[in-house]
């Protein structure tokens, strides 16, 4: 192991349970000789968080914190992503934008311990690492921070299970189940294994947790109605629901009829693709509700500019650069545009896919009478005669002046 110059008397680590903290712990008190307090954040992984506080403290920890953001989770991080229409290559940013607030929760109760570093148990090769760091620089630029699998000679899972069990640190995966994954709750993702080989399909009956494959989903469709206050959800089925609420239930839907299953060859911010299956179910509906109302609220330019406006955001949530001038100003020109973003949505869940069932918004700019085939007040056909020659005028001149060079 490498050891470590600098003496620590206090680290607070960023504590999952899952293979790579649970063997920083011994590893920190050996080479920093340090205290180490562990901090999970609850942010809605379920039963992972059970027997963690036991778990901790055998594996050498002095105390856990139990963190429970997910509230904050959703109204300061989700719900600005969604009404930004945010993703990266396609991925909903689950994992992404739950980083920040993890290192906000961390850097907090380092700052009530009087702790003299922070640590975090994401690879050198991962974009975790980023989004720690970043919010750290943002939120406590001066704490120091250590990032093991920067520092000692562990290469792989396997050396890593090996480092735990030589300590008899106590572990729930074996070398032939280690799957990579993160959860929280808007997703589950899933690397590692069969998934490092792109060649190969994923075994979706082997993986999935959050839903099952649209093979195995109904055969009859599921409907569902969600209503939208400002772009934000804020009802399901006519039933009022907090954000968590609303997205564990969505979850639960959407996963029963297959949807929101996410196979991807992503580029990393750090230079290289990776492979990864992502379970989104409940995200994939409301960001496909949140599209459908905005196309009734939004007027064609506004629109077609957020559309440019929502890729540059998906780069900065995936990156870790949620705490920065540029994310904060993109957020408020967003909520610039939610202002009419309000009105039901119904949509058709089946096999995997979400159609609209229609939408209704009391801010529509869907006019029938205009649209209609129907010649009404509101729209003489022969104007666009006028507006056809003017708009197709350089198209015109540009063939008139290549014609004349021809003949020449």
């Amino acid at each position: 192991m490498a050891h470590a110059k600098k003496h620590y008397n206090k680290v607070v680590l960023a504590y999952s349970g899952g293979l790579d903290t649970s063997i920083i712990i011994p590893w920190l008190k050996e080479n920093y000789g340090c205290e180490v307090i562990a901090m999970a954040a609850d942010v809605g992984q379920k039963s992972e968080l059970d027997g963690l506080e036991e778990k901790a403290i055998k594996t050498g920890a002095s105390k856990l914190y139990i963190a429970d953001i997910r509230q904050e989770l959703v109204e300061d991080f989700i719900w600005p992503t969604l009404k930004a229409g945010a993703r990266y290559e396609g991925y909903l940013l689950g994992t992404s934008f739950a980083r920040p607030p993890i290192a906000k929760a961390l850097l907090e109760i380092a700052a009530k311990e009087g702790a003299d570093a922070i640590c975090h148990g994401a690879t050198g090769k991962g974009n975790d690492q980023v989004r720690f760091e970043l919010t750290a620089k943002a939120l406590a630029p001066n704490i120091a921070v250590i990032a093991p699998w920067r520092e000692w000679d562990i290469q792989s899972r396997e050396e890593a299970i090996d480092y735990a069990e030589a300590r008899g640190v106590p572990l729930a995966i074996t070398r032939t189940t280690s799957y990579s994954r993160d959860r929280n709750l808007w997703h589950l993702s899933h690397e590692g294994l069969e998934l490092e080989d792109p060649a190969l399909e994923p075994n979706y009956e082997k993986l999935l947790e959050l839903g099952v494959s649209p093979e195995k989903a109904p055969d009859k469709p599921c409907y569902i109605t969600l209503d939208f206050e400002k772009g934000i959800p804020v009802a399901l089925d006519g039933q009022k629901l907090d954000g968590v609420a609303l997205i564990d239930k969505l979850n639960a839907i959407g996963g029963a009829n297959g949807v929101g299953i996410l196979d991807l060859v992503e580029n990393r911010l750090v230079g290289m693709k990776s492979h990864g299956v992502y379970e989104t179910p409940g995200g994939a509906i409301l960001y496909r509700a949140h599209e459908i109302l905005e196309s009734l609220c939004l007027d064609k330019d506004t629109a077609h500019f957020k559309e440019i406006v929502a890729q540059r955001m998906g780069q900065l949530v995936y990156n870790g650069q949620w705490y920065t001038p540029l994310r904060e100003a993109i957020s408020a020109f967003v909520d610039k545009t939610q202002e009419t973003v309000t009105g039901t949505v119904k949509l058709k869940l089946y096999k995997g896919n979400i159609t609209s069932a229609g939408a209704t918004s009391p801010y529509t700019l869907y006019d029938a009478d205009t649209a209609s085939f129907t010649t009404g007040e509101r729209y003489n056909h022969a104007d666009a005669e006028g507006f056809i020659n003017l708009f197709g005028l350089p198209i015109k001149v540009k063939a008139e002046l290549d014609a004349r060079r021809q003949q020449k």
